[in-house]
């Protein structure tokens, strides 16, 4: 009997470069993916919290809504740029439901002995602070108020200094869909 020998070809390795590309895609792209859908999460949490309505008309809306949760839930920008930082009812360190001074948001006026916190709501042209963005980088990254012409001694510039520019864009695209408002008393 003639015993017929068929050669059996191995297959090529085709498992290794899947999992090497399946792998890839894990390390790689859902992470991004994952922070890109963190970033949603927040801008939508912003725009959520802003205590006070916003004016989005030419604005970067993901931008607006970044820098107010940078601002209202990271920041503390309320704590010194408004004056009481807490309407009448309202203060959460007397054991009360927290509500934001809306009138005098961010308008400024808390002393800080011979400091006085700035208003930070656009001026008449929309400027926050009356600021170019280069300006306010400049500020922020620096501490020097050009303005007065010294370092800033209470605001937390060396905290904030490292933030990306994309933050910072971020905040200042908040601060300028915010209302004017003047300081409170």
């Amino acid at each position: 009997m003639r015993q017929c020998r068929k050669e059996i070809k191995k297959p090529a390795l085709v498992w290794p470069p899947i999992w090497f590309m399946a792998v890839f895609t894990l390390f790689t792209l859902l992470p991004t993916a994952m922070v890109r859908a963190d970033d949603k999460s927040r801008v939508q949490r912003g725009l959520e919290i802003a205590p006070v309505p916003l004016n989005l008309k030419g604005k970067n809306r993901a931008l607006v809504g970044l820098g107010s949760y940078i601002v209202n839930a990271q920041g503390g920008c309320n704590d010194c740029h408004t004056n009481p930082p807490y309407a009448a009812g309202g203060n959460p360190f007397e054991g009360q439901p927290k509500q934001i001074n809306a009138a005098h948001y961010l308008a400024g006026g808390t002393a800080f002995g011979p400091v006085i916190s700035r208003n930070i709501t656009p001026d008449e042209r929309g400027l926050p602070a009356g600021l170019t963005f280069k300006q306010f980088e400049r500020l922020i990254r620096t501490g020097i108020d050009e303005d007065e012409n010294r370092l800033l001694q209470i605001m937390p510039w060396p905290v904030y200094q490292d933030m990306t520019t994309r933050d910072l864009k971020a905040v200042y695209e908040y601060l300028r869909s915010i209302p004017h408002a003047e300081p409170g008393p």
